[in-house]
């Protein structure tokens, strides 16, 4: 345990090593790092020592007392604007990042003016750029995914392998391959996570969201709702059309 103390009567650098040495000298003391600028000493010791025993310990032309911590005055905060404030800076990442997949599906179809092909393309990008920072942290995912996902809860392997299968079926949307099966696993799997994520919501408990992995930490929100929602909207569509 390290302690620090007031030292008075000190005035030059011999001063400083001999209040080093006997405070040094005393059974369970380990360490002493004495600052002369600051008049304080840092104490390491094995287990308590009375302030008493340190202070007998010096001459008596120092004076040695236990250094108290300074009370930092907590401004007054609006708590309400606070969190709210705080809730938009967390989901910031997650509403720009939908931001550049819907530009970036706009600007691949733009001359050529497509719905069903700027779906597919926003479906394709979502999975990819999603899956990309799910990938970042492989390890720490699942337990974070398994805490509102039905499905991970009830099977493991499903949370572990979840980043790989978006992966599959961004590729699926952006190659035009098998669109119907990607459609309807789409439909699938963010139905089930859908349904954790409600849950949850009307649980009001505060977890983390695995949208985006952990390497970026956003809280469970209405936001992810939405989100997922308009990937399934996307889907229904899809198929109906």
């Amino acid at each position: 345990m390290k302690h620090t103390y007031n030292i008075t009567g000190m005035t030059c650098g011999g001063c400083k090593a001999s209040v080093e040495k006997y405070l040094g000298d005393i059974n369970n003391v380990t360490n002493v790092s004495v600052n002369l600028e600051k008049g304080v000493a840092e104490v390491t010791m094995e287990k308590h020592i009375e302030t008493k025993v340190l202070k007998d310990a010096l001459p008596e032309k120092y004076t040695l007392s236990e250094k108290k911590e300074e009370k930092k005055e907590i401004p007054a905060v609006d708590f309400g604007e606070e969190f709210e404030k705080s809730k938009f800076e967390q989901l910031k990442p997650l509403f720009l990042i939908i931001f550049y997949i819907t530009t970036a599906g706009i600007l691949l179809n733009y001359k050529n003016w497509n719905w069903s092909s700027f779906m597919l393309d926003f479906m394709g990008l979502f999975y990819i750029v999603f899956s990309f920072f799910k990938m970042l942290d492989l390890k720490g995912f699942p337990d974070s995914f398994r805490m509102y996902d039905p499905l991970a809860k009830r099977v493991p392997i499903y949370a572990k392998i979840y980043p790989f299968i978006e992966t599959a079926l961004g590729l699926m949307f952006l190659m035009r391959f098998e669109i119907t099966i990607a459609l309807i696993i789409t439909l699938v799997i963010l139905g089930v996570t859908t349904i954790g994520v409600t849950k949850t919501l009307l649980d009001k408990k505060a977890i983390r969201c695995a949208c985006l992995g952990t390497a970026l930490k956003l809280p469970m929100t209405e936001a992810t709702f939405i989100e997922n929602a308009i990937m399934i909207i996307m889907a229904i569509l899809m198929l109906t059309i």
